[in-house]
């Protein structure tokens, strides 16, 4: 795996993470109602260890391989995004509301998680663009271990970006109420289309 190799993965993975979605949603929303917005971020980071680790250990190739599966799952990440963005539309972040990051730190750990862990951006990342970086034949490395640096890569710029996010709520839509609001109804309303076309589209291959 050649530095060409890393440059061009990093250059795709950080169009994808800058694409704003469900994470930077969390992010904005951990920042906006004075939770942690780094355990916020560790809480989607971990979600796309989970997603190298599962690529590493071969599991992506048969999820690739196995259409029924692949549904299922995009099912339930695009079930998700929909629940999500009604959640957000109903009731949209503002600055300082929630609880005390001290009293829900391992509730935001756990929800940013399960958000990334389920959003079909992640599934799309490991399942269709990584694989496109792999050396194959000839290699020094094995199949895994590039997968690892692949996958961690990916975690350095979605810690990155996704920090950069909530702390820039935080700092400027902190002080701006109805702004913040509009953020994230826009927020809820990008999840809902998301989800909606994301459904529609893998049932629509069924």
């Amino acid at each position: 795996m050649d530095s060409g190799t890393l440059i061009s993965f990093l250059a795709v993975d950080l169009l994808l993470v800058c694409v704003p979605g469900a994470d930077w949603a969390y992010a904005i929303a951990a920042g906006l109602r004075g939770r942690s917005v780094t355990v916020a971020v560790a809480g989607l980071v971990s979600g796309y260890a989970l997603h190298t680790a599962l690529a590493a250990a071969g599991l992506s190739v048969l999820v690739a391989g196995s259409p029924r599966l692949l549904t299922a799952l995009t099912v339930a990440g695009a079930a998700y995004l929909l629940w999500l963005g009604w959640g957000v539309l109903r009731r949209p972040s503002v600055p300082g509301a929630g609880e005390a990051p001290a009293a829900d730190g391992s509730r935001v750990l756990l929800r940013g998680a399960a958000i990334s862990g389920l959003n079909p951006k992640g599934l799309l990342l490991h399942l269709s663009v990584l694989p496109q970086f792999l050396t194959l034949r000839g290699a020094h490395l094995p199949l895994p271990v590039q997968t690892g640096i692949l996958g961690l890569l990916n975690m350095a710029c979605c810690t990155a970006v996704y920090l950069t996010v909530g702390l820039l709520a935080r700092g400027v839509l902190g002080a701006r109420p109805a702004a913040a609001r509009a953020v994230t109804r826009t927020s809820g309303a990008a999840m809902l289309g998301v989800g909606a076309l994301l459904l529609v589209e893998r049932l629509a291959t069924l």
